[in-house]
This record gives C-alpha cells, sequence and structure tokens, in this order.
C-alpha cells in the first residue's frame, strides 16, 4: 500500500473526486497509504476475527454431536486464515525492511516482488562455517550467504539440511557442503525447522496454510528428488546440465548429462557418479560424427560388456575396464575402405594376447598371439584360396622359419615373405612325393631360382605331412578364450545378481525372425513377463538337478535360451568359433584345433555345474 501511490500519483491526482467517495478517511493531510490500508485490508481482518467470535460463541453453546464437529472444523479453518494474513503481512514486511537497509548492489540482483524473507541472522543469530559469510538470509526460494560485497545463494530445491552434526546444521548442495553454528540448542531447532519447512514448501512448489505452524509441525523434505542443475566449479562436470534424480545433493538414479561441446550421458548414477548402465554420447573433433558408447559403468568410469559405435564407421562389443577395452570383446570396420574383424583379447585398449583378425580386403584370416596391436609370438594365416601357414611374428613381421600348405597339397617348411615367396633355405614337398630342398631365391624378371638338391625317390607326400594339423602345441586349447571364461566365473562368484548380470554377461539379444535380418536390438529396460530366469535362483537351481534326466532337460533348455547366462556363455563361445573356423577358416588343417575346442567348451561348461 505504500508503494501503489506514488507509483500511479497522476491517477491519483486525476481521479480524486471518485476516490473520495470510496476513501471515507481520505483528506489532503491522510497518506495515500493509510487510505488504502483502511478500505482494502482492515474490513477483511475485521470479519475474519468477528466470524471466530461468533464461531467461538457457537461451538461453546452447542451440544456434543455432529453439529458441533462441523462448527469447530470451521473455527479451525478461520483461525489458519487469520494466521495466514497474519504470517504473511509479517513477511511482507519484514522482507522490505530488508530491501531497504541491504544496499542497492543487493537488491539489484536479490530483489524480486514475489520473494519473502523468512529469516536473517541478524535476527536469529547462526553462522556459517569458515567464516564464509558475515549474514545468512533466508528466503522463501533460496538461502543466501553474505560476505563483504558479495554473496552466494543456494536453490532451496537443491538444499538438503541435516541436523545430526552436533551443535551444527549441515548444509548439503549439488556442488558445496557446509555448517551452520548456533549459539545455542534452541536457535539451531528454529533454524532447522524453518529451513527443512522453506524447502519442502520450495519443492511443493506452494507455500503452506498457514504459511508456518509450529515448531517441529510439518513434514520432513524428501531426500530424493528430480531437478536440473548447471554445474560450474572444478571437476569432471564442470559446465554440464544434469536433470535427473538427486539424493542428498549428489546425482543418484536415473539421469542426463549435456556438456556445451555435444557431449551428453544418459543412464544411471550414484553417489554422484556413472553407475549402471548408460548411453554416451562424445563428439569427434574432426568430423562432424559421435561416438557411442552403450555400456555398463561403475563408479564414474566405463567396465563391463558395452558395445561402442565409433564415428569412423567401427563398432566394438565386448568389456571395458576404466574407460578402455579390456578382456574379451570384437572390433569391426564397416567402412569400404580397409574393412576388418577383430575377435579376442584386449588390454589397456590394445589388442593382447589371443585373437583372430580377419582382412575382408585381402581375404586372410591370422589366428594367434598379439602384444600391443601388433601381431607378435605364434600364428597360423590362413587365405581366400586355401593356402595356410603357421610362422613367428615380431611386431607384425615374420621372422625366423615356417610352415606353409599349399592348396595342392605341397608343403614347404622355411622362411618366406608375405607374399609367400620363398627365400633362403627351405624344403618344399610336392603332392607326388618328389622333395626339393636348397636355397631359394627370386629375382626380377627371373622367376623363382633355387640351389639344391630333389629327391624322387618318393611315390607319394608322406600322410602325416598332408594331413598335417596346425596350432595344437603354440596355442593351448585352455588359454584361447580366457577372457569369456573370466568374466562368467566372476559372475557365478559374485552371487549371480541381476543388477549386474548384464554387465558380466552380455546384453540380450532378441533371436526372433525379424530381428535376426536386422542390427542387434539392445534391451535397455524389459519387463518381468520377458525374463524366464531369475538369476538369484540360478545356483540354487543347478544344485537341484542332480538327476541325469533332469539335469539333460535343465541344461538343454538353459543353453537354449538368450537370457541364461549358460545361454549367454555358450553364445560368445559359438561367436568366437565362428570368427575361426568359419569361412576362411574351415581349413582341413585346423580340423583338430577346431574339434578341440568345441570338447573344451563342453568340459568347461560341465566344470562350471559342478
Amino acid at each position: 500500500f505504500i508503494l501503489i501511490p506514488p507509483s500511479r500519483s497522476e491517477a491519483w491526482k486525476q481521479h480524486r473526486t471518485v476516490l473520495k467517495q470510496f476513501l471515507r478517511d481520505f483528506t489532503s493531510e491522510n497518506s495515500m497509504a493509510l487510505a488504502l490500508y483502511t478500505v482494502l485490508h482492515k474490513p477483511i481482518r475485521d470479519h475474519v476475527q468477528h466470524y471466530i467470535l461468533l464461531l467461538s460463541e457457537l461451538h461453546g453453546n452447542l451440544q456434543e454431536g455432529s453439529e458441533k464437529d462441523v462448527v469447530a472444523t470451521v473455527l479451525k479453518e478461520y483461525g489458519k486464515l487469520a494466521s495466514f494474513i497474519s504470517q504473511v503481512l509479517d513477511e511482507a514486511w519484514f522482507t522490505k525492511n530488508l530491501w531497504k537497509f541491504l544496499g542497492y548492489k543487493f537488491t539489484d540482483m536479490l530483489c524480486v516482488p514475489e520473494r519473502r524473507l523468512l529469516e536473517d541472522s541478524k535476527n536469529l543469530p547462526i553462522s556459517a562455517s569458515t567464516n564464509r559469510s558475515e549474514r545468512i538470509l533466508l528466503f522463501d526460494d533460496v538461502l543466501v550467504l553474505i560476505q563483504g560485497n558479495s554473496f552466494q545463494s543456494f536453490d532451496l530445491k537443491l538444499v538438503w539440511v541435516d541436523e545430526n552434526c552436533g551443535e551444527n546444521l549441515r548444509i548439503t548442495t549439488p556442488e558445496e557442503t557446509f555448517f551452520l553454528s548456533a549459539k545455542d540448542p534452541q536457535m539451531k531447532a528454529v533454524w532447522q525447522w524453518k529451513l527443512s519447512q522453506a524447502v519442502r514448501q520450495a519443492l511443493n512448489g506452494k507455500r503452506d496454510f498457514p504459511l508456518w505452524g509450529r515448531t517441529g509441525e510439518g513434514s520432513e523434505p524428501p531426500s530424493r528428488r528430480f531437478f536440473s542443475y548447471v554445474f560450474r566449479l572444478e571437476g569432471k562436470f564442470r559446465n554440464a546440465t544434469y536433470e535427473g534424480e538427486w539424493h542428498w545433493g549428489k546425482p543418484h538414479g536415473k539421469g542426463t548429462l549435456k556438456w556445451r561441446d555435444g557431449r551428453n550421458h544418459v543412464g544411471d548414477f550414484q553417489e554422484g557418479l556413472e553407475h549402471g548402465f548408460g548411453i554416451c554420447l562424445v563428439p569427434r573433433r574432426s568430423e562432424d560424427r559421435y561416438d557411442c558408447y552403450k555400456c555398463h559403468w561403475s563408479q564414474g568410469k566405463m567396465r563391463g560388456y558395452g558395445i561402442c559405435e565409433y564415428g569412423n564407421d567401427m563398432v566394438y562389443k565386448g568389456y571395458f575396464q576404466e574407460n578402455v577395452r579390456q578382456g574379451f570383446g570384437i572390433l569391426e570396420n564397416f567402412s569400404a575402405e580397409h574393412p576388418f574383424k577383430y575377435t579376442g583379447q584386449w588390454e589397456n585398449d590394445r589388442k593382447n594376447g589371443y585373437g583372430v583378425w580377419e582382412d575382408k580386403e585381402r581375404g586372410e584370416r591370422y589366428i594367434g598371439t598379439w602384444l600391443d596391436d601388433h601381431r607378435h609370438g605364434q600364428g597360423i594365416v590362413v587365405t581366400q584360396s586355401g593356402i595356410c601357414y603357421q610362422r613367428t611374428f615380431h611386431a607384425d613381421k615374420m621372422v625366423g622359419s615356417g610352415i606353409l600348405l599349399l592348396e595342392d597339397d605341397s608343403v614347404y617348411e622355411g622362411n618366406f615373405t608375405e607374399d609367400l615367396t620363398f627365400v633362403g633355405k627351405g624344403k618344399l614337398s610336392f603332392a607326388n612325393g618328389f622333395v626339393l630342398e636348397g636355397t631359394f631365391s627370386n629375382r626380377a624378371g627371373q622367376g623363382l631360382q633355387t640351389h639344391g638338391t630333389l629327391d624322387t625317390s618318393h611315390e607319394q607326400l608322406d600322410g602325416r605331412i598332408t594331413k598335417m594339423q596346425l596350432g595344437l602345441q603354440e596355442f593351448p586349447v585352455e588359454k584361447r578364450w580366457k577372457g569369456i571364461y573370466d568374466q562368467f566365473l566372476e559372475f557365478i562368484h559374485s552371487g549371480c545378481k541381476e543388477d549386474t548380470e548384464e554387465s558380466f554377461t552380455g546384453f540380450h539379444i532378441q533371436t526372433s525372425k525379424e530381428l535376426r535380418k536386422s542390427q542387434e536390438y539392445l534391451f535397455c529396460q524389459r519387463g518381468t513377463e520377458d525374463v524366464s530366469w531369475k538369476r538369484e535362483d540360478i545356483l540354487e537351481e543347478l544344485v537341484q538337478h542332480q538327476e541325469l534326466e533332469s539335469l539333460q532337460s535343465y541344461l538343454e533348455k538353459a543353453l537354449k535360451s538368450s537370457l541364461h547366462p549358460l545361454g549367454k556363455l555358450l553364445r560368445a563361445l559359438a561367436v568366437a568359433f565362428q570368427a575361426t573356423y568359419s569361412g576362411i577358416g574351415a581349413n582341413r588343417h585346423l580340423l583338430t584345433m577346431a574339434q578341440e575346442e568345441v570338447k573344451s567348451y563342453a568340459r568347461k561348461i560341465w566344470e562350471f555345474y559342478q
């Protein structure tokens, strides 16, 4: 009422005669504010007080019964209305005085018409930890700490108050935690109550009716909330906008992180870090493309099974640890230039250990060991034309002598180049039994030359050579796919928990005819009706099926299921088997190696059951 007349002074002057009819107490000596108060406010308060007196008298004269109960209820509501009017006016008066004496530097930024002051540390003393503020103001939407000529404000929707800190109150916000210290327990209790009720009302989006009850009344604000916030301080989330679920000042539950540079992460959070399944998009610097990670996170880092679709047309499906590829995984390049597929072991984001590389452009497949992204150690190469050879590799270079099995059943033992040219000492055994042994060379324009001896005494090549089986000693079957078995064992040892099952055993792949033709379908969420196996009961189920017939039936169903961990294990092994022995790898010199591998699958699954 004080502010309205000056802002409308011309209107008052022009309609002074008309206004006199409504403002009976209006004179040139009286203030406009008093006149407005008399006409617009005083009658309402007088009416409410009059109704309260009448209802109180009526309530006292009625006999016990339903009518008296109704009057009591109405009387209570009018009492609330009277308190509400009084509290609203008090808040407005205290807020007006604050803006009057606070100083223009603060009022320019803090003064908002609808904002109300709820408590002031000058009125009810309390101080913040580490002398970070001279004055603390609690408004109906923000908590403000003033220090010198600067201030900090905290949105009440993202403020948590913990009273269980001795003499202090711990205030938790998304990026800061500090303490408020009162001189005595009573002051602490009042501040705690007002803070909690202000937070709760801010979350509800409306004030209580009346604004304040008695100290100790009113429910506590929820610890779990859903809001959007922009991180500003140093840290991994700086300049990122998080929208999602919160718990005690930290992202916790489902949420979305977005950075200004185009990065974003959608998924599960725990204690302020990515934890659980999530999808992360990372823009590539040199191209208008993104790397898309669909993976499991643990304490802010990728860990467990995931799929990464890189912006350069490569796709990785396998395991991660500490944000790098680690364990078993498949990397495939779908681009027209240099298409390839690697299936095998990874260590610290590099190909390390046993793995299979298929060069689709050259029509070759390498089966062997790797070190730091290079072929290193024993290896077998199979070509599309049926040629197969075994060599020792060092940083992608062939060293020493090897065995070369040609498509016409000839066998060469010795040194040769990558284009399969004989060089140096060697022995060439023909299919008809002839053996040429000596030194080989290949000069430009002169073709293959040799200095040695030709033995024609044998009528046919020894069957042990023509049926030679490669890789049996060089690649012990129990060491080939250790990365697949390790994840399954870790899942069993962890207790077969449902929330970690996909992290250990991989995503469920739909096998319907419609989706077989399309890309793999990633199940981020699915109903219980789609899951036929309760993961927590897997260990118990395995123990129950002791009889041979019952065991056979159970294992058959489990291995056929795309949801059961045993079924997922078998499918992972089948993928590794196909990557090695299908297509180009269907070579008779790898037959025993393949047969051993299949037998080892059965033995390993039986070991897991036992």
